[in-house]
């Protein structure tokens, strides 16, 4: 068995980065000391979201991000209303018979900012504490799951809400990753197409590790329908470097 410490890359068994978030729920991944990670998504309405994160004592993992729609193409940007903030803490290192364990604050939403309900179109993690075991199984395999309360409440649902998910090394640069997030908070129905009663988001992706800290991945949300609203695909760089 291997540590999550050391295996893990944002792609692949050359990775030299923990992954941090499954799509869009996060892991048990943290950065360590000294290494500094930033984010671009782009996603539907010409969305665009920047996060810039830094590792400390390695143990702490804090950062900012911020987006907007319409960021491409004529008429006015619409900016999110407040950046987003996230920190988290790897409370137990993963061991050879027990996983990882991290809590944490992601103030962060996914996809559009829907001012009328006051929320992301997915909403953002909020408290959460999340669990990731690896194993070695022709290059590294990694099971994932946590659980989540978000402040993007406002729409009446305050339930708590748990995700899994899972990621597989292929070959030294890419790995697959699926989540299932039970959406157990999200049961929002409206024209804006936002959540309908039902099973949760089945979400998967593809990261290849480009090289020189460079990560690509592309993202499937919300296969099968399973919310009753539209699938999207997404795209996310990452950069990753040590200070």
């Amino acid at each position: 068995m291997a540590s999550a410490g050391n295996i893990n890359g944002s792609a692949g068994s050359d990775g030299q980065v923990e992954a941090r978030y499954l799509i869009d729920m996060p892991t048990a991944g943290i950065l360590h000391n000294g290494m500094i990670g930033m984010d671009v998504n782009f996603y539907e309405q010409s969305g665009l979201l920047m996060s810039l994160e830094a590792g400390a004592f390695n143990r702490l993992t804090f950062g900012l991000s911020y987006g907007g729609t319409n960021i491409i193409g004529s008429g006015s940007v619409d900016w999110n209303k407040l950046p987003g903030v996230n920190i988290r803490f790897r409370v137990i290192d993963e061991t050879a018979d027990f996983p990882a364990i991290a809590i944490g604050f992601d103030s962060q939403g996914k996809d559009p900012y829907v001012s009328r309900y006051d929320r992301y179109l997915y909403k953002s993690p909020g408290f959460f504490a999340a669990g990731s075991k690896y194993f070695n199984m022709l290059g590294y395999f990694g099971l994932h799951g946590g659980i989540n309360y978000s402040l993007e409440n406002k729409d009446g649902n305050k339930n708590i809400n748990f995700y899994v998910g899972a990621d597989k090394t292929i070959g030294s640069d890419i790995s697959v990753i699926a989540e299932y997030n039970f959406g157990l908070n999200d049961n929002l129905t409206d024209t804006l197409r936002l959540a309908h009663p039902g099973p949760g988001y089945l979400n998967a992706g593809v990261r290849w590790s480009v090289g020189n800290g460079f990560t690509v991945e592309f993202d499937y949300k919300n296969l099968f329908d399973l919310k009753k609203t539209e699938s999207v695909r997404t795209v996310r760089i990452e950069y990753v470097q040590t200070m």
